[in-house]
């Protein structure tokens, strides 16, 4: 390929990438209520959101008529479980954050007292084995 023709496609490439329009955001709808709604296909008709509410429909046609159904509102019980949540979360918190009772305290210490006992006597153990290792069981004679 010669350098004419790389430069003819330097400049097709370029020339596209300029003739592109920049992706933009797509637009925030209008506070009119033509931009409220939002469509989308379905089985039978379309579902509509509303983009303020957040509710949603399923509007089919029969008859010649256009009826719309209000669907299933999970908000309620999505904010009823949100509140529960944080209720449950507060009280975690808050016993997080009271001091262990004197008795449970005591308990803890008990248990920290015996590891560490037996951790004693392991290290104990494990040097008195060493230093048995160490010495020699019997003084040995030069073999002749």
């Amino acid at each position: 390929m010669s350098a004419r023709h790389t430069s003819f496609f330097y400049a097709v490439g370029l020339f596209s990438a300029l003739a592109m329009p920049a992706r933009a955001e797509p637009p925030t709808p209008p506070e009119s209520d033509n931009g409220r709604f939002a469509m989308t296909p379905a089985a039978n008709g379309f579902l509509r959101l509303d983009t303020r509410t957040g509710q949603t429909s399923l509007c089919t046609t029969s008859a010649d008529q256009l009826q719309c159904r209000a669907g299933a509102d999970e908000r309620a019980a999505l904010e009823a479980e949100i509140a529960r949540l944080a209720k449950e979360n507060a009280a975690l918190k808050a016993a997080a954050a009271a001091p262990p009772a004197p008795a449970a305290q005591e308990e803890e210490d008990r248990r920290f007292n015996r590891a560490m006992d037996r951790a004693e006597t392991f290290m104990r153990r494990m040097l008195r084995l060493f230093r048995d290792a160490e010495k020699p069981d019997k003084p040995t004679s030069p073999s002749l």
